[in-house]
C-alpha cells in the first residue's frame, strides 16, 4: 500500500547529507527476519531510525516507478531493482542478499509425510499461492506446480494472496487447506506452532534471486548507506540463514 500524502515532486528531492530516518519497502517474505534486524539496527543508529512497509515486490516496483517515497527497496525478485536502476531511480547498483525457498504448508494436513501429493488429497479444496501477476513467490509456485505436473488439477482450487504474507494468512486461518508459502514465513514462531510443512526442493523451480537497492531519494543519507552495509554483516547474514534463506 502506498504511504499517504506523498507527492511525486517531493519524492524526487534528495535527502540532505547526514543521518536521517529511512523507510524501507520490503517483500513480505522478509517480515520476521527484517523486523528483528531493524530492531538491532535502530539500537545502533539512534540518530536515524529505519521503519519497514511490507508488500508485494511487483506492487512496490510500480509505486517506486511513479515516485513513491521509499529509501530502500528489498525485492523478492532481483529483476525489479535492476529495472529501477535502468530507469535512473537508484543511488547505486542492486545488491543480492538471499535466495528464497518455497514450502507446502498446512494446518489441517501433514505435507511433511506426503510431499506435493498432499495437493491431491480429497479434503483439499482451496490452495493458496501469491498472485503471480506481481508476487515473485506466486510465479515460483506456478513453476513448482508445473514441475510436478499438478497445475491443471490444482488450478480450479487456487486462491491468490496479494503478497506472500497474505497468502500465509489464508493458510493459517483455514481459508485455504494448504498454501505454497515462503520458507522464511513457515519458520516463524506462529506458523511453526500452527501447522506443518514440506520444503519444496530448490530444483523444482528456477532460483528465486532476491536483491535490495538504495533509491535515489536516499542519496546522501548516511542512515540508508549504513543499513545497506549492515545487511552484509555477520549478524544480518546469520539471521537470513536462520529464516531459511540461501546466501550468496
Amino acid at each position: 500500500m502506498l504511504l499517504s500524502g506523498w507527492l511525486p515532486a517531493r519524492a524526487a528531492q534528495l535527502t540532505p547529507a547526514g543521518p536521517a530516518p529511512i523507510t524501507i519497502a520490503a517483500a513480505a517474505d522478509l517480515k520476521y527476519v527484517l523486523d528483528s534486524l531493524v530492531t538491532i539496527f535502530n539500537r545502533q543508529h539512534p540518530a536515524g531510525r529505519a521503519t519497514v512497509v511490507y508488500g508485494s515486490s511487483g506492487k512496490f516496483y510500480e509505486q517506486l516507478s511513479h515516485g513513491a517515497p521509499f529509501d530502500l527497496f528489498f525485492s523478492a525478485d532481483s529483476d525489479y531493482p535492476r529495472r529501477l536502476q535502468q530507469a535512473g531511480l537508484t543511488a547505486g547498483a542492486p545488491q543480492p542478499y538471499a535466495l528464497g525457498r518455497l514450502v507446502l504448508w498446512s494446518k489441517k494436513l501433514n505435507p511433511s509425510t506426503q510431499g506435493m501429493s498432499t495437493l491431491l488429497a480429497p479434503q483439499v479444496t482451496h490452495v493458496a499461492i501469491a498472485n503471480p501477476a506481481h508476487a515473485p513467490y506466486g510465479r515460483k509456485a506456478e513453476e513448482v506446480l508445473r514441475t510436478y505436473k499438478l497445475y491443471d488439477q490444482v488450478k480450479p482450487k487456487l486462491i491468490f494472496g496479494e503478497n506472500i504474507g497474505q497468502t500465509a494468512q489464508y493458510a493459517a486461518t483455514g481459508a485455504a487447506d494448504v498454501g505454497l508459502l515462503a520458507y522464511s514465513l513457515a519458520l516463524s514462531p506462529e506458523l511453526r506452532r500452527a501447522g506443518q510443512f514440506y520444503l519444496v526442493p530448490a530444483t523444482a523451480h528456477t532460483p528465486l534471486q532476491q536483491s535490495f537497492v538504495v533509491l535515489k531519494r536516499a542519496q546522501g543519507n548516511t542512515t540508508a548507506a549504513a543499513f545497506a552495509a549492515f545487511m552484509a554483516s555477520p549478524v544480518a547474514r546469520q539471521a537470513l540463514k536462520k529464516y531459511g534463506f540461501g546466501l550468496y
